[in-house]
């Protein structure tokens, strides 16, 4: 007996030591990918081969939790999201840099380095101006331990759970020293901006105004997994140890936050003299269209630490180092009108119709405005002169109005669609008015693509070719027209023949029997996704009630607050969606739902929870409500029952007590429940 139960104890440590093997390999190769792609741009292998092996981590640290650690791969993207941001000192303040905006301005700089430093030789270090955040990371024997941004240069926010998430970040430098700390700049590429701006856009949020604002909101976001789709990167520029340089040379610690692992901007150069810093200048004011990032200038160091320290600092700024600022690509002209476009989710957007002006090399005609709030922000009105700025590749924007017009005529978001004719609201809280008209041409092709897809109707093979096709050819005018399709259409189309013809058919055919929360899912209403539909459609059970319901009613479902049940009554009260929904009931889809009978002592009421519980998360506590029949909302309203009230609990609290709700704590929460509190 004891032999079998030791040579059973020896297979499962030699599988541990297997899998302990195959883990840190697995590590160390995705480290090096990390590295190639992030840091070098120059990847090696395909993102379906990274993701292949990041899977089989993933499932190994699942078999052997006990091996995880802090630096694996995998643990980027963690923790919960937080109530707020804890403020941390510095090891030394980290200052801002005073401003050259001319030639003549960096001339004075270089002067009074000279005189300073009296009349030694003396050396420049050259970088490209990221226009982002500063940040500074912390780490000890080897492992990253701690982020802080910039905050005022003396005090900065903890975002360690926010940085761990940028992969340009090492999580793990083998260099040798016990700790260390690296500054350097977050900063959000020209593409991930503008593609996050019109993810801002379909949302109904505001749009951050330039790279800069992104990178800085991302990374202060209170949901780690929100900065992870950012895409965000982290150029390193300072290597301290103990809140001083690490070595003598500044050009020195470039070059060994290079050799350890970061991503330190190659563009650089190290100057023999001011001369050679304003070719540098120069250079990249002709060139910075190339990059992928934005930049306002040049910053310009001096290399020696030692002579940096002899030049020492004034209350605000070292006297060794200067930002040299590009001017601004800027111009003057008058607004001729404000035309309104609608986008493919029935977004409306006012643009400036401009006289021409050349910006930057570029004629001029039209810029955005970007919503209502903004021109009242400008005090702009028809007729006005306006400054306009170019920034890389980002859409001209007018800055601000020079002098007013004469005469001037003042802006009005129509009251209906300049394309279909259909209502336009805007939401509470929101600044972008849209559209509400799902059949509106201006988004038909963005509404049949989310009807067919996967998840929603599952209409395999109607992809954007093709729904292209179908309603540049007048086929398709309606969602209710895909359900009216024939093979003798389809046939003719571009990659369509018999075949392909008749098995879209039976797709199409077959999404008839898809549930109510798939149709409900499919008919674009804003925020009902696909939990939010099986939700309404367990708390109503058909689409004529959801339809019928009020805005209070609709809150009575599950997660459903204000801002989404406004949304849903909305939509229901179009026209033209009452007659879409009318079409597609004539087309044989379901709009009945079986609904399952809920059983628990907190059936019919709803919880809010606030502030921090003493021994249950928040997820904890919700999972405890659902299961025993309770709802649980994020906003207190008087169709709140109960608010449960932990330490530190905020405006939640008070509203409750103003309204008369409620107010209990977890021990009373877990009595509802029929449980009680762990002593």
């Amino acid at each position: 007996m004891f032999l079998k139960v030791a040579i059973a104890l020896y297979n499962k440590q030699r599988m541990i030591t297997d899998a302990k093997s195959e883990i840190e390999a697995l590590r160390k190769t995705l480290r090096h990918h990390e590295y190639l792609y992030y840091v070098l741009d120059k990847p090696e292998i395909t993102d379906a081969e990274y993701d292949q092996l990041m899977r089989k981590l993933q499932e190994l640290e699942a078999a052997h939790p006990e091996l995880i650690t802090p630096d694996s791969p995998t643990q980027r993207v963690g923790g919960k999201p937080r109530e707020g941001f804890v403020k941390v000192q510095h090891s030394t303040p980290m200052l801002s840099l005073d401003n050259a905006l001319n030639e003549g301005e960096m001339r004075d700089f270089d002067r009074r380095v000279r005189q300073l430093l009296g009349g030694a030789p003396y050396r420049y270090v050259a970088e490209l101006k990221l226009d982002g955040l500063s940040m500074a990371a912390h780490y000890r024997e080897g492992l990253f331990v701690r982020a802080i941004t910039r905050g005022d240069g003396i005090v900065g926010e903890d975002v360690t759970e926010n940085a761990r998430t940028i992969r340009s970040l090492p999580l793990r430098v083998s260099n040798g020293i016990p700790e260390f700390e690296v500054r350097g700049e977050v900063i959000m590429n020209r593409q991930a901006f503008e593609r996050l701006n019109a993810e801002r856009d379909q949302l109904g949020l505001s749009r951050f105004a330039n790279p800069r604002n992104a990178a800085a909101g991302s990374i202060r976001v209170l949901e780690p997994q929100i900065t992870a789709s950012r895409r965000l990167h982290f150029y390193a520029y300072f290597l301290l140890i103990n809140g001083e340089p690490a070595h003598e040379s500044h050009w020195e610690s470039l070059e060994a936050l290079n050799r350890f692992g970061f991503k330190v901007n190659p563009h650089r150069r190290l100057c023999a003299g001011l001369e050679e810093v304003l070719d540098f200048y120069r250079e990249w004011e002709g060139r910075r269209e190339e990059l992928p990032y934005e930049i306002d200038g040049i910053v310009v160091k001096i290399d020696s630490v030692a002579q940096q320290r002899q030049l020492g600092w004034t209350a605000k700024a070292p006297r060794w180092a200067i930002a040299f600022k590009y001017a601004a690509r800027q111009a003057e002209t008058v607004v001729e009108g404000i035309e309104v476009q609608v986008g493919r989710t029935g977004a409306l957007t006012p643009v400036a119709r401009l006289r021409p002006v050349e910006v930057g090399g570029v004629t001029v005609s039209r810029a955005t405005l970007h919503n209502e709030d903004e021109i009242e922000r400008l005090g702009l009105e028809i007729g006005d002169s306006v400054i306009i700025e170019r920034s890389g590749d980002v859409i001209p924007k007018v800055v601000r109005v020079s002098s007013p017009g004469s005469p001037r005529q003042p802006f009005r978001m129509p009251s209906h669609c300049p394309v279909c004719g259909g209502k336009v609201v805007r939401e509470e809280g929101e600044v972008a008015s849209r559209c509400i008209n799902t059949n509106c041409p201006a988004r038909l092709k963005e509404s049949i693509l989310h009807f067919a897809s996967r998840g929603v109707m599952d209409i395999d093979g109607m992809g954007e070719a093709l729904v292209d096709q179908l309603v540049d050819r007048g086929l398709v005018k309606s969602l209710v027209d895909i359900y009216k399709l024939t093979a003798s259409q389809l046939i003719p189309l571009e990659r369509m023949g018999k075949k392909s013809a008749e098995k879209l058919l039976a797709n199409i055919e077959r999404s008839k029997q898809l549930p109510l929360p798939r149709v409900l899912s499919a008919l674009g209403i804003r925020f009902v996704g696909e939990r939010t539909a099986v939700l309404l459609a367990e708390a109503f059970g058909s689409l004529d009630a959801i339809a019928a319901a009020d805005v209070e009613t609709l809150q009575r479902a599950e997660e459903v607050g204000p801002k989404v049940a406004q949304s849903i009554y909305q939509f229901f009260r179009e026209p033209r969606n009452i007659e879409l929904v009318e079409g597609l009931r004539k087309a044989g889809l379901k709009f009945e739902h079986k609904v399952r009978k809920k059983k628990g002592p907190l059936q019919g009421l709803t919880f809010v929870l606030t502030g921090t519980l003493p021994t249950l998360t928040r997820e904890e506590a919700k999972a405890r409500i659902e299961a025993a029949g309770g709802k649980v909302a994020g906003s207190v309203s008087k169709l709140t029952d109960y608010v449960v009230a932990g330490e530190k609990a905020g405006s939640k609290l008070d509203k409750a007590k103003a309204l008369g709700i409620k107010i209990i704590d977890e021990q009373q929460l877990l009595e509802l429940t029929g449980e009680r509190a762990s002593s």
